[in-house]
């Protein structure tokens, strides 16, 4: 398919087939395209914490939950989460922060996090990106260093439901403009 086609294609999934496994292929093309990432620097500030034992993932789960806002029950559905951690950056891109005023490694792991949702969503899966969640919780769960930051969990997994919602956005209009800003 070409490429506005996945773009168009791939949506927040928040209903998994919690019985229809992951192909561990499909898993590691999604991996790989996190690798092939671009970074600033190509500092690569990122691991990913595949988690696909079913007790630790519905712990994870389970710190991504809020019972008093009810967000991401859905997480307990998805065959496999991915924590992605940020990891300290190169000297170039340390020095590009300090000195250019902006979090490099913050869009760093977000490009990562869309590489792995659009390979996913190329490979019929479907994901969704968490940045609510428990991340003490979530760092003691997965032994992650206290000077570590989880960023972000992203669910993966088998859609519940074939359909693809109609994406509601702003214009090309409303978020573009040429040669000024207006």
């Amino acid at each position: 398919m070409d490429f506005l086609e996945l773009v168009s294609k791939r949506r927040s999934t928040r209903a998994y087939m919690p019985d229809r496994p992951v192909e561990p292929e499909k898993l590691e093309r999604c991996i790989e395209a996190v690798r092939l990432a671009p970074s600033a620097c190509n500092a690569q500030p990122w691991k990913l914490v595949v988690i696909t034992d079913p007790v630790l993932k519905d712990k994870v789960a389970g710190a991504a939950s809020t019972k008093w806002l009810g967000f991401n029950h859905f997480t307990k559905q998805a065959p496999v989460m991915i924590v992605i951690v940020r990891e300290e950056p190169n000297l170039t891109s340390r020095l590009g922060t300090v000195l250019k005023d902006k979090p490099y490694t913050h869009m760093d792991v977000g490009i990562a996090a869309a590489h792995f949702c659009l390979q996913a969503a190329d490979e019929g899966l479907g994901t969704c990106i968490l940045g609510w969640f428990d991340e003490p919780k979530v760092k003691q769960l997965l032994g992650i260093p206290k000077k570590k930051r989880a960023e972000l969990i992203i669910t993966l997994g088998y859609p519940a439901k074939n359909e693809i919602p109609r994406k509601i956005r702003k214009t090309k209009e409303q978020i573009s403009s040429y040669n000024i800003y207006q």
